[in-house]
């Protein structure tokens, strides 16, 4: 009983955790539930980026409730000053007696430092339970975490022969209005939103987070060699950041086209000297200004770059219910696979929306 009952209390803190989606970034989603004589006398979630901690509220919520009580996180305390105080001394100070937490914490300033601390000060801790839905809930941050490099998501959406544009490059609308909300759900959740500049040209998005509530992730568009007109929606900053990323060459020859597209508020950053972008150094550029998380929504070229070098981490494939027999293919390799050779995927789960469905899938980089 007393094992089903601590379940149900963590699975109340990944529960709690999940509505900081999309506001904590770059700090994890984490939920805590203060629990007394069998009752939750107090419980809080990080709510958003330099807001005080889960723990910290659910302490404030419990009150003198907390001496000899047992606290329950998603993830191990910080122990260290950043935005706000290390949350061990203050569950130490409230008296609490024992620690429930799902996962350490990859974060080098902390990964097991909390844990010691709160031990030392002679608490008692459990570590592990539910630690796999709690790393999977913020496997974002734990990729960043552990390789210095963002998480990195491609979205689709496609026809159900694999068409994510007619033969006139038309893609406006291929799936339902369903599946546009839930894009815009996926894009409040993510750093950022990438696209190469095919894609800019061609549709002309704004990606902004229109159709739910949420926030606007900062936009991203590869273009190394300056080629796109300074009109484009996308490079309207009212709104939303933008960020072009293009090579010193092309800066070089386009000293006018710079001065306008900064003149509007977009940043412009050199990532390598040629034309060519490299995903790496994509990647550790976005990296090096703190961006954990990437969802890159087109085009085929700049999808062969990242999967092709194992970089991209999670598949969004949105496929309506329509036959084009021709048209643009959202995979085109410029050195296609061969079949005993393919990417591999995980298949993690299939749901319809609206009248699409929708497959995510996880690379498997072996």
């Amino acid at each position: 009983m007393k094992e089903s009952m601590e379940h149900m209390i963590m699975e109340r803190c990944l529960t709690l955790a999940r509505k900081g989606a999309g506001s904590v970034s770059p700090n994890p989603m984490v939920g805590s539930v203060i629990v007394r004589d069998g009752k939750i006398v107090g419980e809080g979630f990080h709510e958003k980026f330099g807001g005080p901690h889960a723990e910290i509220i659910a302490l404030k919520q419990a009150g003198k409730k907390t001496k000899g009580a047992a606290l329950y996180v998603s993830l191990e305390p910080c122990v260290h000053f950043g935005k706000t105080p290390p949350c061990t001394e203050a569950i130490i100070q409230a008296g609490i007696s024992q620690v429930v937490i799902a996962s350490k914490d990859p974060n080098p300033l902390v990964n097991g430092r909390g844990i010691r601390r709160l031990r030392g000060a002679g608490i008692h801790v459990n570590v592990g339970l539910l630690r796999k839905e709690a790393e999977l809930l913020n496997e974002k941050f734990f990729k960043f975490m552990k390789t210095g490099l963002p998480y990195v998501s491609i979205k689709l959406a496609q026809t159900l022969d694999g068409r994510i544009a007619d033969i006139t490059g038309k893609s406006k609308w291929i799936t339902s209005e369903a599946a546009r909300k839930e894009v815009h759900r996926l894009r409040n959740e993510y750093d950022a939103v990438l696209v190469g500049a095919n894609t800019v040209l061609r549709d002309n998005p704004e990606l902004t987070v229109r159709l739910v509530k949420g926030s606007n992730p900062l936009r991203v568009v590869v273009d190394g060699r300056l080629s796109l007109p300074v009109s484009r929606a996308i490079f309207i900053t009212s709104s939303s950041p933008t960020w072009l990323l293009t090579s010193m060459k092309a800066i070089n020859l386009n000293p006018q086209k710079v001065k306008k597209l900064v003149s509007q508020g977009v940043r412009v950053l050199s990532v390598s000297a040629g034309y060519r972008l490299n995903a790496e150094l994509i990647l550790r550029t976005l990296a090096a200004e703190g961006i954990s998380s990437v969802l890159i929504e087109g085009g085929a070229d700049t999808v062969d770059g990242f999967v092709n070098r194992f970089l991209a981490d999670k598949l969004y494939v949105f496929t309506a219910p329509k036959i084009l027999g021709d048209g643009l293919s959202g995979f085109r390799f410029k050195t296609p696979r061969i079949l005993s050779r393919p990417i591999m995927l995980m298949m993690t789960k299939v749901s319809f929306v609206g009248e699409d469905v929708l497959v995510e899938a996880t690379f498997i980089h072996t």
